[in-house]
């Protein structure tokens, strides 16, 4: 039988997880809450709410021998440390390549993760999403989670004594 993995967001990771699980056989369905990949790296004029973005003129701060997945580099055409929409463009044509669009759902949010009640002998989840307005529930063998960490503020404001008398 084969094991289905739900990957939440169509960023990078996401994308890569996708890439991955096909890799070793699995089945793969991500949900991705806009309506195109990239996450972090897809600009947009308007902000998103709950989606990190960047501003229109960031460059990668990294060169694109180390940016790039390693079975796919960047073109020899591509600066080596480049604008947001260059990124954008190869974490399309990395997409594009490796097929990976079809097990993307679009415009579909996952608004909870629970473990199954049979959790103990399947390890199986619920994922809960919304799309349309419409609830819809599935069952995944695992979870990945590539939603990234630049949406919401982790601040561990209890981890330092003395911060309300400061």
């Amino acid at each position: 039988m084969v094991r289905r993995v739900a990957i939440i967001g169509a960023g990078v990771s996401g994308l890569a997880s996708i890439k991955s699980c096909l890799e070793e056989g699995l089945e793969p369905t991500c949900f991705e809450k806009s309506d195109d990949i990239g996450g972090l790296w897809r600009f947009t004029e308007t902000p998103e709410e709950g989606r990190a973005s960047i501003y229109p003129s960031v460059f990668t701060n990294s060169c694109k021998e180390m940016t790039c997945y390693p079975d796919f580099p960047f073109p020899e055409n591509f600066p080596n440390y480049m604008h947001n929409s260059k990124l954008q463009e190869y974490i399309q044509m990395f997409a594009k390549h490796f097929d990976l669009l079809k097990y993307i759902q679009f415009k579909t949010l996952v608004s909870k993760i629970k473990k199954r009640p049979d959790f103990p002998v399947t390890g199986q989840w619920d994922v809960i999403t919304e799309k349309d307005g419409k609830m819809e529930t599935a069952i995944f063998d695992a979870v990945m989670i590539c939603s990234g960490h630049h949406v919401s503020p982790n601040i561990p404001v209890d981890s330092f004594p003395g911060k309300y008398h400061f």
